[in-house]
């Protein structure tokens, strides 16, 4: 099968033919028709994840996915051949991924059924930026009527929380540079958005003299967000940031880790199956084509997110 490589942290990906993986037992088999570029995996190739997760090299890219079981290991009971279905590769040592065009990954751990009403495509692109979108809303907790800054916003993960922050009757200041990314973050909810290259925190101020009542951090500067949240504000991040970076002010700190158990992608799936959450893609990429797809992702600041299309 072909598969997209990389033989240590920080080398060049490249597209391969390897031997088609074996489920064992607890493991599904599964045939891999759409996938996605993440954050973590451009840093796993930039060199940044050395100790973060254990890999086992040469690996093979790529976290989401959405395809076809073809085959069931021994003692797996929830799935059977055939089924279609969606999620994250996630293991202890991570070494075969989904920019490939079979992956094995336990029926137990980030696998969830795809829904009727939901393609290959939007299912691909779903799974880790929206299991860290929705953990980094939940974190802060907006209410209705209550003003919250997402930072990083036109992101993979980014434009998602938008949506969620805003189904929950949040007033959502988004960062997006003016014309199509500010379009699109008001086509996905957003009440306001500011220029992130400008003066940020003039323009925050102004829309909220007081202050936010909430910050999701998904780029920027940790500090000078902080310093626009009201007191006794929430604070979440999915960059690693704790309340340890950001001592002596009042607020709530959560640095956010993306768990993708199966009750969580199964409501983002629902959300997508019924129209109120939607995968906003920018491009999308052949197996093939993913070593370029790395360059423009690095070089392009894309909006929203790079699907790949495997099968």
């Amino acid at each position: 099968m072909r598969a997209v490589m990389a033989e240590s942290y920080g080398a060049m990906p490249e597209v391969r033919e390897m031997p088609e993986p074996s489920p064992i037992g607890g493991d599904v088999k599964i045939e891999v028709q759409a996938s996605s570029l993440n954050g973590y995996d451009a840093k796993l190739v930039d060199g940044f994840l050395g100790g973060d997760i254990e890999h086992q090299f040469p690996v093979v890219l790529g976290r989401d996915f959405a395809g076809i079981i073809t085959e069931v290991g021994p003692g797996v009971a929830g799935f059977m051949p055939g089924e279609k279905v969606f999620g994250v590769v996630s293991k202890p040592r991570l070494g075969d991924g989904s920019f490939s065009e079979y992956v094995v990954v336990p029926e137990n751990t980030g696998l969830a059924p795809l829904p009727a009403g939901v393609d290959y495509r939007s299912a691909g692109v779903l799974g880790l930026a929206g299991v860290a979108a929705l953990a980094s809303v939940d974190a802060v907790g907006p209410g209705h009527g209550e003003m919250v800054l997402i930072s990083g916003a036109t992101g993979g993960v980014g434009h998602y929380a938008v949506q969620l922050a805003a189904a929950r009757g949040a007033s959502v200041i988004a960062t997006a540079e003016p014309g199509p990314q500010a379009d699109l973050m008001f086509e996905l909810g957003a009440a306001h958005t500011v220029d992130h290259r400008g003066d940020l925190a003039a323009q925050v101020r102004r829309l909220a003299p007081a202050g936010v009542d909430c910050v999701v951090h998904l780029a920027g500067d940790p500090n000078l967000l902080a310093d626009l949240l009201v007191p006794g504000g929430r604070f979440s991040s999915s960059l690693g940031v704790g309340p340890e970076q950001l001592g002596g002010r009042d607020l709530s700190v959560t640095p956010i880790e993306a768990v993708p158990d199966r009750i969580v992608l199964e409501h983002l799936a629902t959300e997508v199956a019924a129209g109120r959450l939607r995968p906003s893609i920018a491009r999308t990429y052949l197996l093939d084509e993913v070593p370029q797809a790395f360059a423009d992702f690095n070089s392009s600041g894309t909006v929203g997110k790079i699907a790949v299309a495997v099968s």
